[in-house]
């Protein structure tokens, strides 16, 4: 039989979900910091120095995280597989008959769900118990790297459009360029990155914009009120 191979939304969450997260917080870390060191009215060199600060450190900062919490997830699920071989050493009846039971709550009946499980078994007998009692398949498997590299990239990517806004922007003008040019920025990743998992593309930009935007105000209020103070 040909085999049929069928691209799905899920098979991206590996990615997407490392990079949407990298260029939000690109775009929204690296904005805040430049509105709020701009409503301290600090010069501007000490606002770009500020925000390309922003950009390196929070671009590694991203890879780390994403490699050390990804990595985490893949140590689990590495001993999750390591204990299942050894039951299924230790004892096969058991561990059918679990598969079975799995396959029974599905809704086949007990003959066809033991006849399924024996069958699966006989095949990859770890596979079959990755997959439907552990909930593991390579599709959903953690990838340490790929995380990292795409939340650093998309990080560094995101944070360089803000800065460059404030690159052209005058001192008096650069609160309101800067926050304008990066709420335009999260509304279209949002949509951007809603449509790429399947989800409502507006939904997707006004919740990304609405948190952007509140973080924005926050730092610029913040501020404001030191500037005011030194």
């Amino acid at each position: 039989m040909a085999k049929h191979k069928e691209l799905h939304y899920s098979q991206r969450t590996g990615w997407l979900r490392a990079a949407v997260m990298g260029a939000n917080d690109g775009i929204v870390s690296t904005a805040s910091l430049l509105v709020g060191v701009a409503a301290a009215s600090t010069s501007s060199e000490g606002i770009l120095l500020a925000g390309l600060a922003g950009l390196v450190a929070g671009a590694m900062s991203m890879a780390a995280g994403e490699y050390v919490s990804v990595s985490s997830q893949a140590d689990t699920e590495k001993a999750d597989l390591v204990r299942e071989a050894q039951e299924l050493e230790n004892d096969s009846d058991h561990e059918l008959l679990e598969l079975a039971t799995i396959y029974r709550d599905r809704g086949l009946d007990n003959a066809l769900a033991l006849q399924v499980a024996e069958k699966l078994m006989e095949h990859d007998a770890l596979a079959a118990h990755a997959r439907d009692e552990l909930g593991l398949t390579d599709i959903h498997a953690a990838n340490p790297i790929q995380a990292a590299f795409a939340s650093a990239l998309t990080f560094s990517l995101g944070a360089a459009l803000p800065l460059l806004v404030a690159i052209f922007s005058t001192v008096d003008y650069l609160v309101w360029s800067v926050s304008l040019v990066s709420i335009v920025c999260l509304a279209l990743l949002g949509a951007v990155s809603a449509n790429a998992g399947g989800a409502n593309m507006v939904k997707g930009a006004l919740r990304v914009t609405f948190w952007g935007g509140l973080a924005m105000a926050a730092t610029a209020l913040v501020g404001s009120l030191f500037g005011t103070v030194l």
